[in-house]
């Protein structure tokens, strides 16, 4: 009896023999990418013999240059013959990993380093779930549920099922199993919880305390812009001198992480391409203020001592934090409060949600639903 044991995988070199189906594959990385072939044979001594020969060639063709991209080289005839028409076996069903594979692929050209970490992030979960193929999407929806969190299920299944819209399209697959399953992930709003802004005398406060303390001054130009422009930390981030005009500013890029390479710049900011913000009076005396006399268009308005990206994680960590504590009479708030912040300030001086959705980059629905309050004062009109 063919002991099973170590069905699941076996190594040669890189080449990887795996079940898919009860299928024998061959999974391997190479250039950059995984590849996984399908030999359409069932898991056999004789059959697993066969594939482990040609797990042999890859791995040869692999070192020595040789390999065939289109596969062909590859292919394998059965060690059997016979005088009998036999059915011939159907095409194994695609894992989702293959259809993931295939998926990344096409989309991945020039796709942002964010965007491409993300295909990674997802590829690691399909690797982590003991269920390979699409078919089971059930089975993967149940174990997404229980060993993840509800955001990043939802997330996932979002991509799985644009993953099999594509394999659909492409006639890869005959249906797309993930069809609908993340909207049967219920998350909790967490917007007004979320939504805590400061004060007016609040925001002067901490922008006061900023300027003052010795060690972290040097912030205080960037907290004074967050709570006057109410942009995402990210933009501010990213702004160069040469996206400053007379009377507006141009906001068209973030800072996303890029994993070794660090904080880098990327064109495109989370809901748009770019935005304006108009600059007022008050505005132009602080960016007025910090900007040098011979300001290299590409240099950064924000920078970091170093005269790098400023790494948020840490200002939020230390430099805010530290500052806080120091203003035992203001409830501690995280600083993406300072866009709250604005937005409520904005609300307050009776500007239109769908001004103020068009400065901060969101949509007035939202603005409604976040920063819209009852005022006590208001008379019931006479009709």
């Amino acid at each position: 009896m063919y002991s099973r044991n170590n069905r699941n995988r076996s190594k040669v070199g890189s080449v990887q023999i795996k079940i898919s189906n009860n299928r024998l594959q061959l999974v391997f990385r190479h250039g950059g990418k995984r590849h996984y072939i399908s030999t359409g044979f069932a898991d056999t001594p004789l059959n697993r013999k066969l594939v482990q020969e040609k797990a042999f060639q890859i791995q040869r063709d692999i070192e020595y240059g040789e390999f065939d991209p289109s596969y062909e080289r590859y292919k394998l005839q059965s060690a059997l013959t016979t005088v009998d028409p036999v059915d011939s076996i159907p095409d194994p069903t695609p894992t989702l990993a293959e259809l993931w594979t295939k998926y990344v692929e096409i989309r991945q050209v020039g796709k942002s380093p964010s965007t491409l970490r993300m295909y990674d992030w997802i590829a690691n979960h399909i690797s982590r779930c003991p269920h390979e193929l699409a078919t089971e999407s059930q089975a993967i929806f149940d174990w997404l549920t229980t060993h993840v969190p509800a955001d990043s299920a939802k997330r996932l299944l979002t991509q799985f099922s644009s993953c099999c819209r594509w394999a659909k399209r492409s006639g890869l697959i005959d249906i797309n199993p993930f069809d609908g399953m993340a909207s049967e992930i219920k998350l909790n709003e967490k917007d007004d919880e979320d939504v805590d802004p400061f004060t007016r005398e609040e925001r002067d406060r901490i922008i006061a305390t900023f300027q003052a303390n010795r060690y972290y001054k040097y912030y205080a130009p960037l907290v004074k812009f967050l709570f006057q422009t109410g942009c995402r930390p990210s933009e501010a981030l990213a702004l160069q001198w040469k996206h400053i005009n007379p009377s507006f500013i141009q906001f068209e890029q973030a800072v996303v992480y890029a994993g070794r390479r660090g904080n880098v710049l990327k064109k495109g900011l989370k809901t748009q391409e770019k935005r304006k913000f108009p600059i007022n009076a008050q505005l132009a005396e602080l960016l007025q203020s910090i900007k040098p006399v011979k300001a290299d268009p590409d240099a950064l308005v924000f920078p970091s001592r170093k005269d790098k990206i400023i790494d948020w994680h840490n200002f939020s960590n230390r430099a805010w934090k530290i500052v806080l504590a120091s203003l035992p009479e203001i409830t501690y708030r995280n600083p993406y409060q300072t866009r709250h912040t604005f937005c409520s300030l904005c609300r307050e001086e009776n500007v239109a949600s769908i001004q103020i959705a068009k400065w901060v980059g969101n949509s007035p629905e939202m603005i409604d639903r976040i920063y819209a309050r009852p005022v006590d004062q208001v008379q019931v009109p006479i009709l």
